[in-house]
């Protein structure tokens, strides 16, 4: 059963389960004088995008997390047990790829993440879907000595305590912040590269040895000039005009080889081996990437749903990683399963469920 209020935003419904009982991340703490809670960025997340190889490395790290299932094991036995629907649909609003997606960009460039509340199960008081909300309409409020927990946030102005969300916390802080200076390099060698792209000639002047134009004159002359060094390649000046540049062209300011040095230093940010940036991957490095660029983000994540004031004591929420990013090669899968059946450590209707095929055929459908 849930229980919402009449104006879309949810409430508790007292339970055999109290309030106490579901204490968990009821006042995260600031975890650095870098964490993104006060140091704003110094660079924006539109901004920040508008860097190819951060698209890149951002749509790697979230599409790929985003793919994998969540699923509820039993913590002492490993047992994969029955999951809430939320697990499937964090929110109404959308899939959940969508929410875990995003969920994972905040990590990414902020450092920390947020899901409001939308409603609670009345048997426990555990939330039953969330909606994830853009860090840029979230304002945290501070208390204790040097503000160094979270009271709350400010959402679109109004304020939600922390018993109202769930917050996650990254392992490591926002590549806004700690990645500013790269980042807005990177920037600014895209926007020099595109001026040099729309330039064919280096910037400079024309000088006149002839008779003086008026400021109408010179102004047509330069938009003449414009216009035809952007349509051809060849120049003619009269005698009394000289071209003379003042800048050096695209090729001496070397822009491919800073922006490839500009993407070796992006995929270090991430957290990303630069390899990954311009090839696919097979198997055994895709067990790299997730063991060094995706564990910490899917740690992050999993810890926090796995909390009390979400799942159960006992009980642990994980990414399924090998129904999809790690799933074996199907001749292995199947020769792993025949070993475990010849063992007896697994039944043929387990066998076939592991790999989807419906035990006994259409009988095993709902």
């Amino acid at each position: 059963m849930l229980h919402f209020l009449s104006m879309g935003l949810f409430t508790r419904k007292e339970s055999n389960t109290s309030k106490s009982d579901l204490l968990a991340q009821y006042a995260p703490q600031v975890l650095s004088n870098n964490y993104t809670y006060i140091l704003s960025p110094t660079i924006d997340r539109a901004s920040a995008l508008e860097v190819p190889s951060v698209v890149r490395a951002r749509n790697l790290i979230c599409g790929t997390i985003a793919a994998m299932p969540l699923e509820l094991y039993r913590k002492s036995t490993g047992e994969e047990l029955g999951k809430p629907v939320w697990m499937d649909q964090p929110s109404a609003n959308q899939p959940r790829a969508i929410t875990i997606s995003y969920t994972v960009d905040s990590l990414l460039f902020y450092g920390w993440a947020l899901w409001k509340i939308t409603s609670r199960y009345a048997e426990d008081g555990r939330p039953a879907s969330f909606e994830w909300i853009p860090n840029s309409r979230v304002t945290p409020q501070y208390e204790g000595y040097n503000n160094n927990y979270i009271s709350g946030y400010d959402i679109d102005g109004v304020f939600h305590s922390n018993d109202d969300v769930v917050t996650f916390q990254s392992l490591n802080d926002g590549i806004l912040t700690t990645g500013a200076r790269v980042l807005r390099g990177a920037l600014d060698l895209e926007i020099a590269s595109t001026l040099a792209a729309s330039t064919p000639m280096p910037s400079g002047y024309i000088k006149n040895t002839g008779a003086d134009l008026d400021p109408k004159e010179v102004q047509g002359l330069l938009a003449a000039w414009k216009s035809a060094r952007q349509n051809r390649s060849t120049a003619y000046l009269t005698s009394t005009l000289e071209y003379s540049p003042t800048s050096f062209t695209p090729k001496d300011m070397m822009y491919n080889e800073a922006k490839q040095d500009y993407a070796t230093q992006i995929a270090r940010l991430c957290n990303v081996d630069a390899f990954y940036l311009s090839a696919d991957a097979n198997n055994s490095s895709r067990k790299q990437f997730v063991s060094l660029t995706l564990q910490p983000f899917i740690t992050a994540i999993e810890d926090r749903l796995s909390m009390n004031d979400v799942t159960a004591n006992g009980n642990e929420v994980r990414f399924d990683l090998d129904k999809s990013f790690l799933r074996a090669n199907p001749m292995d899968e199947l020769l792993v399963i025949e070993k475990m059946l010849s063992l007896g450590l697994i039944t043929v209707e387990q066998a076939m469920e592991m790999t989807d095929v419906t035990p006994n055929g259409s009988n095993g459908m709902a």
